[in-house]
């Protein structure tokens, strides 16, 4: 069927000399969509509790389901689309999320709402598992690191509309438009993936799909964040938020014993073996905890209002200004360890500012500097990731790191939302601070062991 092949660029495109930066302005459509609807999201939670007179702990996974589909689906989508190839994925996964989002806006109910998010989230794996890969596939190896920079900042300008636009939509037409607005953004992407990206040239067969593999990391992850709503609010029994621990850990060893031995894993956990590709992921959970979690703990402590949009703009702006400008600002020779161990401690200063900021103006300045950092640690942090991975794996290697994108940002709706039910604002802060050390910490510990 012609819906399931490539379709080759136009002749003009594929032969132009900036036919890869063509297909990364492709790519930056999906990754300015799936963040603006990230950030957006948080900003319903307020209208979402009063409506349907929910706990943050219920309301919460109008995200954490979204979250979870995502991290369950990233690998194998990546694996999948090596196989299949990229740009086929990638411009169906655009039909799918923009069809879910406008569901999403009409549904009636909050279950129908979790539902729908869930579909939503299939295209947005299908998105993302093979965006980065798409990227370093288009351009030259020595411009890579700079398209990753354009692609961070695509979803960095996601990020900082959506608090602005999500603030301004609720308070005037409704929490619905949040999700209706990504509709035209969606067919604008579609027509982009159509005629600018490249069909795959590089294809790792398939094999057989490892569905166990899949239901068991999906089970993993889906405990984990069960049992932490259940200490964090949610009427769950004290017995059952055991079971769910249990659950996850049981799940969690199945499934690494699970991928040793499949013949075709939708994690080759010898991907994983380079310190360079096991420390960044962790990096990079670290710093979607930190880039997340503000934009879940501000609207809980100040309301929804329009003008706290404007305020958690700051953090997604400082992302995107240091995205665009590190490499041209930052000399040459601090290399990937510098850059990612800088930037995660400008982070985790921004996060220590929050704590004794009390004029908007001095939050904003602390969004601000760990914005810059996150812009910073991020891109260098994935370059490294996808350098030290075979070019033939590139859409599983992407997967993997879009993985722990969205189990981070998962994380940072999560962990927010326990430690406000616990310890209040200050223990997030603490948490988020310490995240960004750690990010900083994994980007000393990789490239030393790298360079043993």
């Amino acid at each position: 069927m012609a819906v399931l092949l490539e379709r080759a660029r136009p002749r003009a495109v594929r032969e132009h000399p900036l036919a890869g930066w063509f297909a990364v302005g492709a790519v930056c459509f999906g990754a300015f969509m799936g963040q603006l609807d990230a950030s957006i999201v948080t900003l319903t939670f307020p209208a979402l509790q009063q409506e349907y007179a929910e706990p943050l702990a219920a309301v919460q996974w109008v995200s954490l389901a979204y979250l979870l589909t995502l991290v369950g689906l990233l690998a194998a989508i990546g694996r999948i689309a090596d196989a299949v190839g990229r740009k086929l994925t990638y411009v169906h996964g655009f039909a799918v999320f923009t069809t879910a989002s406008i569901a999403c806006g009409l549904a009636p109910s909050l279950g129908w709402l979790v539902g729908f998010r869930v579909v939503q989230a299939l295209g947005a794996a299908m998105l993302q598992a093979n965006s980065v890969a798409l990227v370093v596939r288009s351009v030259p190896r020595e411009r890579m690191r700079a398209a990753l920079g354009i692609q961070a900042a695509a979803q960095a300008l996601g990020l900082a509309l959506g608090p602005a636009v999500g603030g301004l939509l609720v308070d005037s037409v409704g929490w619905r438009w949040v999700f209706l607005v990504n509709a035209p953004v969606g067919l604008l992407g579609l027509i982009a993936g159509r005629y600018l990206l490249p069909r795959t040239r590089e294809r790792t067969p398939l094999g057989r799909f490892d569905g166990a593999g899949v239901l068991l990391l999906a089970t993993a992850s889906t405990a984990v964040l069960l049992a932490l709503s259940g200490v964090s609010g949610l009427e769950v029994p004290g017995w059952a938020v055991a079971v769910l621990i249990v659950v996850a850990v049981g799940a969690g060893a199945g499934f690494v014993l699970r991928e040793r031995t499949a013949s075709s894993p939708i994690v080759r956990l010898d991907v994983l073996r380079p310190p360079v590709v096991s420390f960044g992921l962790v990096g990079a959970l670290c710093g979607y905890l930190v880039l997340f979690g503000p934009l879940t703990l501000l609207p809980q402590v100040f309301g929804a209002e329009g003008g706290l949009g404007l305020v958690l703009t700051c953090l997604p702006a400082g992302f995107a200004l240091a995205a665009v400008l590190a490499d041209r600002v930052l000399p040459a020779r601090l290399g990937a360890r510098g850059r990612t161990v800088l930037g995660a401690l400008a982070a985790a200063a921004g996060c220590a500012g929050l704590g004794v900021a009390s004029a908007p103006w001095e939050v904003g300045v602390s969004l601000v500097v760990a914005g810059l950092g996150l812009g910073v640690f991020i891109p260098a942090n994935n370059s490294a990731v996808m350098g030290a991975i075979p070019a033939a794996m590139a859409a599983t290697g992407g997967g993997l790191v879009n993985m722990a994108r969205g189990l981070g940002t998962a994380l940072g709706v999560a962990v927010v939302t326990l430690c406000l039910h616990t310890g209040g604002e200050p223990a997030v802060l603490a948490v988020l601070t310490g995240a960004g050390l750690l990010a900083a910490a994994t980007g000393l510990a990789s490239r030393g062991q790298a360079a043993r």
